[in-house]
């Protein structure tokens, strides 16, 4: 009697016994109770917390400091290898995407939408910028406005009351178009024409682009020919730019009314913007906060600032040669600040001369006659 043959198909049999269940840790050592230590009695020293990344970055951006004085800042201006490793330095701060939403409401600007109160806010790519000695909101920071945000750049500028316009970027830069400048512009009651164009060529003068805003006062653009990520050639046309919209800010009167989102009567912010926002618009921003720190305190900080703005807006100076150029720009404004200042002493009409003097030889001879005094009561005990 034959056997039936086996199908070669047929796995063979198990030799070994099946694998046991996994136990988790908590059923393998029992119940956490047991793990727990009372050491409040044994006079034991609390564990010191640690720090995450972000709290150090943070606390590097609000206590670096490098102030300098004239002749500091033009020493520093020269030492390229000391400012490379300053600048790396400097944390980025930059604000994960999924954080926009519970980003600190004090520096990004919010479009709010008054007239239907039912509607949500809506998002801008813009940060509010503390100026000189801290001033709150003096600019906003921004991109440049694409073909899809220009309407929210100009509700921004209408919202916040700002009478100063920066343009830091060419209209076209790596296929990525710029839209703020248009022939003209309307919406809801206020327009936005060209008043005048300057334009140049030469990298060493920089043209500027007036625009007249029909809100309160009129708008002006500053347009810098350098690339992103570039630094203009020379320090004049950006130093110039600083002049002239420090001198045109003072010129505009007092608002009748005051802006929507700032409870000061004070003009609105500066909008600044480049094409991100945070490179050129970064070197404007420090350039005008540092002419005032020299002419008002005759030394300034551009390490502090430069701290200063990334905690508003992540990412401020894009680069090291940014971050050189600012020293060499700030190093040449001193120069002539001084300059200036020798030449407006030496200008003085006679009187002004004869009057000086005499202040001084008035002081000497206090400073011989109180001397005298002190060597004679030493002279007698």
């Amino acid at each position: 009697m034959s056997l039936p043959l086996e199908d070669p198909t047929t796995p063979p049999p198990l030799t070994t016994p099946p694998r046991k269940a996994s136990v988790r840790l908590q059923e393998r050592r029992g119940s956490n109770l047991s793990l727990q230590l009372d050491v409040s009695s044994l006079g034991a020293e609390p564990v010191c917390s640690v720090s995450t990344p972000k709290e150090v970055w943070l606390q590097l951006l609000h206590t670096s400091s490098r102030p300098l004085t004239h002749t500091l800042l033009q020493l520093a201006a020269i030492d390229k290898n000391t400012l490379n490793v300053e600048y790396q330095k400097i944390p980025p701060n930059f604000v994960n995407a999924a954080e926009l939403d519970v980003q600190d409401p004090e520096s990004r600007v919010v479009l709010r939408n008054l007239e239907e109160e039912a509607s949500p806010d809506r998002y801008i790519n813009a940060n509010y910028i503390r100026g000189y000695s801290g001033a709150p909101r003096a600019y906003i920071a921004t991109q440049g406005p694409m073909l899809h945000t220009v309407g929210d750049f100009w509700d921004m500028v209408w919202q916040e009351r700002s009478s100063i316009i920066v343009m830091v970027t060419r209209l076209k830069e790596n296929n990525e178009k710029c839209e703020l400048v248009t022939d003209s512009w309307e919406k809801d009651g206020f327009n936005v024409t060209d008043m005048d164009i300057q334009s140049a060529t030469s990298a060493t003068v920089m043209p500027q682009r007036y625009h007249h805003l029909e809100i309160k006062s009129p708008q002006k653009c500053g347009h810098v020919l350098t690339g992103n990520h570039h630094i203009p050639q020379c320090t004049a046309p950006l130093l110039r730019l600083v002049e002239e919209v420090e001198t045109y800010r003072k010129s505009l009167p007092p608002p009748s009314c005051q802006p929507i989102t700032a409870p000061a009567p004070d003009p609105g912010p500066i909008v600044v913007h480049c094409s991100a926002g945070i490179g050129r618009t970064g070197c404007f921003i420090v350039s005008s906060i540092g002419c005032q720190q020299l002419r008002d305190d005759a030394q300034l900080d551009i390490l502090e600032t430069v701290c200063q703005l990334r905690l508003d807006r992540g990412g401020m100076i894009q680069t090291t040669e940014q971050y050189q150029f600012l020293y060499s720009t700030l190093a040449q404004f001193s120069h002539q600040l001084q300059l200036n200042q020798e030449q407006n002493q030496n200008q003085q009409n006679p009187e002004e001369q004869v009057s000086v003097q005499l202040q001084n030889l008035e002081l000497d001879n206090k400073q011989i006659k109180k001397n005298l005094e002190n060597q004679q009561g030493s002279i007698q005990t």
